[in-house]
């Protein structure tokens, strides 16, 4: 078991990471508390045997094209008609979307209430699960409907990896690695060298140790479930260190989205169908990488070390080359961050470190695209 805390002082909260924690889920609750869980339709499927121990149950469709308005309207009207109050608890059981559009329910239905986060997807639980970024997405754009609303915990149970496919795990390892290349700009007390941990794992992956997988991929997969519990916390001690400096980016809370500015708009213009988010994110980052080479902030070693690690994970697409630069550009202008029409971008400028860019011109923008 590993545990941490967000430290946000009244709103501080703790991060348990533990296999078979779901198993124990009373010890992690309040029999006191009346719960409200809001989950999926395949995550209900999966999970029957845990959900039955919660009265209270919203299950929605799955799928980010569901993380809208009209699902956020069907849950509130469920809460209010199960007559849910003040003193209760919602549970978001699920990936990013459910915790998203939880996190929002609980910060607006009687104008709030406590909510846990239990992820259950690699992506969720190194990221979305922490640090109380909650909404839905927009015609116009991807989370630009929200409210930063802290958790009262968050409960991570490894296991869940093992029912998801290879493609979940692939989008999940997008977000880890945006911490290997921001890990010295996070001011995190413990140094990691996730860069090189990653390296390493990949590396060992190929050795044969897991020789019953078919193929490369597979192995390196198998062998990241193998050391779920500690890329999990690594990851997320970096993005605990960064929002207890700035809960409601600021400034510094921005370098998370390293990637995401290109990447949101991959999954806009593709209608959050054709690439999951950590798939765009990657891509995201090697556009990020090509703008920071062309700008001269990193040396062509780096460049290149970083874009293999990228590509050696298996994110990448052959047809992620084939986008109209236009309309990725118009998509990063609608851009959440997007401030005084600045398109602001975050870009490595060392070895595990990035900064705050509001000034690249949009040929340069448009050059670095995949």
């Amino acid at each position: 078991m590993k545990e941490l805390t967000v430290e946000l002082n009244e709103k501080s909260y703790p991060i348990t990471i533990q296999k078979g924690l779901l198993g124990d889920i009373e010890k992690h609750l309040d029999n006191k508390r009346r719960y409200f869980v809001i989950t999926n339709k395949t995550i209900q499927s999966i999970y029957k045997d845990f959900l039955s121990r919660f009265e209270n149950l919203v299950v929605i469709e799955d799928g980010e094209e569901y993380k809208n308005f009209s699902t956020f309207e069907y849950i509130i009207d469920k809460l209010l008609e199960a007559k849910i109050e003040r003193s209760d608890c919602v549970i978001a059981f699920g990936g990013g979307v459910v915790g998203d559009l939880a996190g929002f329910i609980a910060a607006s239905v009687l104008r709030g209430v406590d909510y846990i986060q239990i992820p259950t997807t690699l992506l969720s639980q190194v990221d979305s699960s922490v640090g109380g970024k909650t909404g839905f997405n927009h015609k116009m754009g991807k989370n630009l409907i929200g409210a930063f609303k802290q958790p009262k915990k968050v409960l991570i149970d490894p296991n869940t990896l093992e029912t998801l496919d290879l493609r979940q795990l692939k989008t999940g390892m997008g977000e880890v690695l945006k911490y290997a290349f921001i890990e010295k700009t996070t001011g995190c007390r413990e140094f990691f060298d996730f860069f090189n941990f990653l390296k390493n794992l990949r590396a060992e992956s190929l050795s044969g140790e897991c020789s019953t997988e078919k193929t490369d991929t597979e192995r390196l997969y198998k062998n990241i479930k193998k050391h779920a519990e500690q890329i999990i916390y690594t990851s997320v001690s970096m993005k605990a260190s960064v929002v207890s400096k700035d809960e409601c980016e600021k400034g510094l809370r921005a370098i998370l989205n390293f990637g995401h500015t290109f990447g949101h708009s991959v999954e806009k213009i593709t209608g959050y169908k054709k690439y999951t988010h950590g798939e765009a994110v990657a891509a995201g980052m090697i556009m990020a990488f090509n703008t920071a080479l062309a700008r001269n902030f990193i040396d062509k070693n780096y460049y290149t070390d970083a874009i293999k690690l990228i590509n050696d994970y298996g994110l990448i697409s052959a047809d992620m080359k084939n986008f109209d630069k236009d309309k990725i550009y118009e998509g990063m202008k609608s851009d959440k961050k997007v401030s005084h029409s600045k398109i602001k971008l975050v870009l490595p400028i060392n070895p595990l470190e990035v900064q705050i860019f509001d000034d690249t011109e949009e040929p340069l923008i448009k050059a670095s695209l995949l």
